[in-house]
């Protein structure tokens, strides 16, 4: 999963820095060297944050809300319907620290890129517009980046089967092909089972009472 969130990183930063420089920052080329390297270090800073929340996020919802997932699989869930509700949560958090810096520029605090260039002898309006195109840019390459790895993070954890797939976190891929991969039937059957249990506890405390 590593290679695979690095490719997306780096496809998402690569993508949104040479259709920024050529159409907004109107350098020529578009990966001239005095524009596009401090676009892209930027871009990579910004990225790698919001992929490490969104990720994160993932790991967490689908090891806190087990339960939810497996009885949601048990009832004909698809992979999709199971996906979708963790994505978006996970997508939220992620985005949030590109919005909230978006919410406060210019009211609370000044970006340092303005800072320089009004501190270099640029005009402000000239310095106000650039940061607002970068800005632009680090929330879209934050949210492509975002919801490539956030997806496939989700794809990875819940399989085709579809089944979860936590062991896949902590195990090596080597380690995970050498031993045998749980059974979906078996998960399902034996959560179907507790929930049978439960209802027919609750059912008999009621026809008791």
């Amino acid at each position: 999963m590593f290679r695979s969130t690095a490719g997306f990183v780096l496809a998402s930063v690569a993508s949104v820095a040479l259709f920024g420089n050529a159409y907004s920052l109107n350098a020529r080329p578009a990966y001239a060297a005095e524009k596009f390297i401090p676009v892209v270090g930027m871009l990579f800073g910004n990225c790698v944050i919001g992929v490490s929340i969104g990720v994160a996020a993932v790991m967490e919802t689908l090891e806190t809300h087990r339960d939810r997932v497996e009885t949601m699989m048990c009832f004909g869930a698809s992979r999709w319907e199971l996906i979708q509700p963790v994505t978006a949560r996970a997508l939220k958090a992620a985005l949030l620290p590109s919005i909230t810096n978006m919410g406060i520029t210019g009211l609370i605090s000044i970006p340092g890129a303005m800072t320089g260039w009004v501190l270099g002898g640029a005009n402000v309006l000239d310095a106000a517009r650039y940061q607002q195109i970068i800005f632009f840019m680090l929330t879209a390459s934050s949210a492509i980046a975002a919801l490539l790895c956030v997806v496939h993070c989700a794809s990875v954890l819940i399989d085709h089967t579809p089944a979860l797939r936590l062991d896949r976190i902590t195990t090596p891929r080597s380690a995970s092909h050498s031993r045998r991969p749980p059974s979906s039937a078996v998960s399902r059957s034996s959560t179907r089972t507790s929930l049978l249990t439960a209802i027919s506890s609750r059912i008999g405390l009621r026809r008791r009472g």
